[in-house]
């Protein structure tokens, strides 16, 4: 182990470490800076100034009814209203549907949504398509998501 010594000059060492662990003027900074970013957004809503960035839900011009049907090992099939497959999670470049129907089931659990009730795939008129699912009022505006995987759902419009 350690002899009397050693022990004594580590005592030694922690009794003339530096107290500051983070500088008193990085401490002033931080909180400087909080509180500026605090008065810019207190100031922007209380200027009345309209939201800028903020989606506007466009109306609706193509719709499909299809229901995510899921397995444990997480892979996924869209099924139309008849039940025929129109595509799984395992199809190539199509694995966020997978994502998709995992967060379907999530919703669904917390909400306290018994069976597999259908969703709807939509084309807005602004070209941007979403993900409804009316039992829990979801909304999934597929933007920014990447081409490939919009492209998974936009495809079963067609």
């Amino acid at each position: 182990m350690y002899d009397v010594k050693e022990l004594n000059s580590l005592r030694n060492e922690m009794k003339h470490q530096d107290r500051e662990m983070v500088p008193r003027a990085l401490v002033f900074a931080m909180f400087g800076l909080m509180c500026c970013a605090l008065a810019l957004v207190t100031f922007e809503q209380l200027s009345g100034r309209p939201n800028v960035g903020v989606l506007i839900e466009a109306p609706i011009v193509t719709a499909r009814t299809v229901t995510l049907d899921g397995d444990r090992t997480g892979n996924f099939a869209v099924l139309a209203e008849d039940g025929s497959v129109l595509a799984r999670s395992g199809d190539e470049k199509a694995g966020f549907i997978g994502v998709i129907g995992k967060i379907m089931d999530r919703r669904r659990v917390v909400h306290e949504v018994s069976g597999n009730p259908p969703i709807q795939i939509v084309r807005r008129e602004n070209g941007h398509v979403a993900l409804l699912d009316p039992s829990t009022d979801f909304v999934v505006e597929l933007i920014g998501y990447g081409a490939d995987n919009v492209a998974a759902f936009e495809n079963l419009l067609n």
